[in-house]
């Protein structure tokens, strides 16, 4: 074989060699695509205020403070939080969080932390604050997804101020939210029927 034939037969070898590895390496074109960011309420979706609408602001990263008197990330791994904040023109707000993490398992663990923390918040605010009398009632669960629990809880100051808030914890997967409505008044006044609704359709709409 003449030095040009062996040449040029190497030089094939080489670019099929070539050709071959760029079709192993390339990724595929049906590769699953990233997961999807978890989806939160709309405004539309929270308990219908008698007298006003509900606003909803834009999902922000991070843990919002609003759920600090109950809920917190000490203790927590350092997951991916987003929120998103609802008011109305008057007394009442809201706020949804999601909290996405590495497993099924780790969810299903932080799910029970918070519903842990939630349950025995009104304990927790007498300890801390002499002049704050608190009470929860516990509003039970929903079957929707992996689980949801909604629960109330009811503070009065010294001075006469008294607030009702519900929470829910849910999950799907290896995401949990959680959400609270709140506004002055007591049991009487918590729309536990229509909050109910929307946790159910919080961790419904999450995927």
């Amino acid at each position: 074989m003449s030095l040009r034939i062996r040449t040029s037969a190497l030089t094939a070898l080489t670019v099929a060699g070539l050709a071959a590895a760029t079709i192993l390496t390339a990724p595929a074109a049906d590769a699953a695509p990233k997961a999807a960011a978890p989806m939160f309420l709309s405004a539309s979706q929270l308990p219908p205020h008698p007298t006003s609408t509900w606003t909803a602001g834009p999902v922000t990263d991070g843990f919002p403070e609003e759920l600090g008197l109950c809920v917190s990330t000490e203790g927590v791994p350092s997951y991916a939080y987003r929120h998103r904040r609802f008011w109305t023109d008057l007394d009442t707000s809201a706020v949804q969080l999601t909290v996405v993490t590495g497993s099924a398992g780790q969810a299903k663990a932080l799910a029970k932390h918070y519903a842990d923390l939630i349950r025995t918040c009104a304990d927790r605010v007498e300890e801390s604050s002499p002049d704050v009398e608190a009470e929860g009632r516990d509003y039970g669960k929903l079957p929707v997804e992996e689980g949801a629990r909604v629960r109330g809880l009811h503070t009065e100051t010294s001075w006469g101020a008294t607030d009702i808030a519900l929470l829910s914890v849910g999950r799907d997967g290896r995401t949990v939210t959680v959400v609270e409505w709140g506004q002055m008044g007591d049991f009487q006044n918590a729309p536990v029927a229509a909050f109910k609704k929307t946790t159910g359709t919080a961790v419904d709409k999450l995927y």
